[in-house]
């Protein structure tokens, strides 16, 4: 199963990596590494995720680690990674 990244999570996780870097560039990289290796962990079990919270949707799940919400979209062949929020109310804004 293929993982494909949206552009408005791109953006969200960039802009939050460029925020942390500022007091600390080892702990935005390291939250960076460590978010990619839980999102490539999804394909293993896509629906073990929890519904997501801000959708009415089953094929739409949240990921949670350390406080951020990552948001993704299961489709039959792949996985499609589009929100990420820590306390905002939409994950896409």
């Amino acid at each position: 199963m293929n993982i494909i990244y949206k552009d408005t999570f791109i953006e969200r996780l960039e802009k939050q990596l460029k925020y942390i870097s500022k007091n600390s560039p080892n702990s935005a990289q390291k939250l960076k590494k460590e978010l990619i290796q839980r999102i490539k962990d999804i394909p293993k079990s896509p629906y073990s995720f929890r519904k997501s919270i801000y959708f009415e949707n089953d094929s739409i799940r949240d990921l949670i680690y350390k406080g951020y919400t990552i948001v993704f979209r299961i489709n039959e062949n792949q996985i499609e990674v589009f929100g990420f929020t820590k306390f905002q109310n939409k994950p896409t804004e």
